[in-house]
């Protein structure tokens, strides 16, 4: 089905090219699910193609409206490019939504409460609750609401967790529907948060986990929130550029593991999480996103 987002996005062309249905404006008579798009991530244009390919196989169509938080400033977008497709938030948030997408950001070695923009992020958070059907939190996003939602705290790690690591399913919610298990998702970060915090007969449960990159995916407030530690969402050379550009940095970087043929790069990389991702983003907006008659829950 379409997806909908404002004229002229880049990401928006390369989507045509792939043979996704992308309009800017919606049809007299359609009512596409209403989706929020919080880009915090550093390369905004390629999270920008990324979220709505993922969002794209959903049997449903969407509008994705990219947002951005009030008054911040970028290193590694232009300000052009901000202000001719993102709106801020904060005006929009006296409407209700079907769904908000909140990504990772660049800020892990930072306490939460560190981050330029919290006190703005935990005010977005809360409204969300009570604004949005389901909200998804994805990488550093994730921790970000458990924390401060829940007060789950994150962990340093003693190196990057970087590759492709297999999820094991503990919980069949509809998240999962048609999904292989166990299914691989993409990590990159250097901070975790652990099963172990999670309270039994809390609100929030971990659905998925890794016994190489721990907690996977998490469900909170019945479906309204999603909690996800990876990057389903990742094309497939993303980690490769993440690796070529630690290298040149002269960062402390392994390969990524699971990631290549037999863990070589010379046999090219195995695209292990395609299928995953298209059904996870279209689980998510089918049963989450879109009105249900009874709510999906853990």
């Amino acid at each position: 089905m379409p997806i909908i987002t404002v004229k002229g996005l880049p990401a928006a062309a390369t989507l045509k090219r792939e043979g996704v249905a992308v309009w800017d404006v919606c049809p007299a008579g359609l009512r596409p699910l209403r989706v929020l798009f919080l880009n915090l991530m550093p390369q905004k244009e390629q999270t920008e193609l990324d979220i709505l390919r993922s969002l794209s196989h959903a049997a449903l169509p969407v509008e994705v409206t990219p947002v951005k938080i009030a008054g911040q400033t970028y290193k590694t977008t232009p300000m052009e490019h901000m202000q001719a497709f993102y709106t801020d938030i904060e005006k929009l948030m006296g409407g209700t939504f079907d769904g908000l997408v909140v990504t990772g950001a660049p800020v892990e070695h930072l306490a939460f409460e560190d981050v330029r923009y919290w006190p703005q992020l935990c005010t977005i958070m809360d409204w969300a609750r009570t604004h949005v059907r389901s909200t998804l939190y994805i990488c550093w996003g994730a921790q970000a609401a458990l924390y401060h939602h829940y007060g789950i705290p994150k962990y340093a790690l003693p190196e990057k967790m970087f590759g492709i690591f297999p999820q094991r399913v503990l919980s069949a919610v509809p998240l999962f529907d048609g999904m292989e298990r166990p299914f691989p998702m993409p990590n990159s970060r250097h901070t975790e948060v652990r099963v172990a915090d999670f309270s039994a007969g809390a609100d929030v449960q971990p659905v998925a986990v890794s016994d190489e990159s721990g907690m996977g995916v998490a469900v909170g407030a019945g479906g309204r929130e999603i909690y996800v530690a990876g990057h389903l969402e990742y094309e497939p050379a993303t980690l490769e550029r993440e690796y070529r550009r630690d290298v040149a940095k002269g960062l402390p970087i392994a390969l990524p593991r699971h990631y290549y043929h037999g863990d070589d790069p010379a046999q090219g990389i195995d695209y292990s999480w395609q299928r995953a991702c298209a059904t996870f983003y279209a689980n998510w907006v089918e049963r989450y996103v879109a009105p249900q008659t009874a709510s999906p829950s853990v």
